[in-house]
């Protein structure tokens, strides 16, 4: 969840600035407080993001964003800025229970400085872990990943593509995650209503999984709190095929070649899963070099055959599959 974003605004009872949902608001109380608390109760890992960027305070270094939000460039005064940002991390990690990661964005408003900004990373990297060791660190700054990063980050492309112009950096070894949007927007816009199809979504997802990679799906909330209609009927769809076919992709590792243009796997131990996403043939080449004892459906375990090839092994299905996600199940040995 967003703590604090680049307008400033902070959501929790800081006490490094009044610009908070406490101190500032009719709302008044800490909601990462209550969030935090429920999570811990329900045994869900919490994770904040927080922004680099202040487009309200005027110590932070003016990058290229934010230009007439009517700062004084006159009072910027990094090492104060700096100082801020350490107490409220301090603050996210002392009194919030434990935390899964800090997301940091922002690095990128000052990507274009003819000097390169020092954001003093590896000393904040190691206040976090020095707070809680095991909280990781990400950071959505478009390049190769720095010393003291736990989690390497793509923004609107899966690792090693760059559509977006946004992610063109080298896949590392780090554990790998890729943030989309629903829409176009990361934040709510009433105009934005080209939502990506639950059909887009899944697909999306299944592919994260098959290279290993977890998928951060943004939602941006409507003035009033409300998630957008449009929203809740994608994560409905999600929903729905993830409690049918979660066992395809949790808990599982990259599959054992590169995605195709028919699809991606992913592997469980001795079982590997076909996701047949855009079949054009009935007949789907996997670069196999493990031994298939065993294929079917997983839907109806239906016995599916298979044909040696000098390159792997050739899945021949009944007919072109044109769902959403039509998935065969391998069980292997020798990968």
């Amino acid at each position: 969840i967003t703590s604090r974003h680049h307008d400033g605004f902070s959501m929790w009872g800081t006490k490094q600035s009044p610009y908070n949902i406490v101190d500032a608001t009719p709302f008044g109380r800490d909601v990462l407080k209550e969030l935090a608390d429920e999570c811990h109760r329900q045994g869900v890992r919490l994770h904040f993001y927080y922004s680099h960027i202040d487009w309200t305070r005027e110590d932070y270094p003016q990058g290229r964003t934010g230009h007439d939000t009517g700062r004084d460039s006159t009072k910027v005064n990094w090492p104060g800025y700096y100082d801020f940002m350490n107490a409220q991390l301090t603050e996210l990690l002392t009194n919030y229970g434990e935390i899964g990661a800090i997301w940091f964005d922002g690095w990128w408003d000052h990507d274009e400085d003819t000097v390169p900004f020092d954001w003093q990373l590896d000393e904040q990297y190691a206040l976090i872990h020095r707070l809680q060791p095991s909280c990781l660190i990400g950071n959505n700054h478009h390049q190769s990943p720095y010393p003291g990063e736990d989690i390497q980050i793509f923004e609107r492309d899966l690792p090693g593509e760059n559509t977006a112009g946004l992610s063109g950096q080298e896949v590392s070894r780090l554990p790998l995650e890729t943030c989309q949007t629903m829409n176009g927007m990361w934040g709510y816009k009433i105009k934005d209503q080209d939502y990506k199809s639950v059909k887009e979504l899944v697909h999306y997802l299944v592919k994260a999984a098959g290279m290993g990679a977890n998928l951060l799906l943004n939602i941006g909330p409507q003035p009033n709190g409300e998630l957008p209609a449009a929203a809740l009927d994608r994560l409905k769809g999600i929903g729905e095929w993830m409690n049918r076919y979660g066992e395809t992709f949790y808990g599982t590792k990259a599959g054992d070649f590169p995605a195709q243009e028919w699809g991606t796997t992913t592997r469980k131990g001795d079982r590997l899963f076909v996701h047949i996403l855009n079949a054009k043939s009935n007949e789907i080449e996997l670069p196999l070099t493990c031994k298939v004892k065993k294929a079917f459906t997983y839907d109806g375990k239906k016995p599916v055959k298979t044909v040696k090839t000098p390159g792997g092994i050739k899945l021949v299905l009944d007919e072109v599959p044109d769902g959403i996600d039509h998935i065969v199940e391998l069980q292997t040995s020798g990968r």
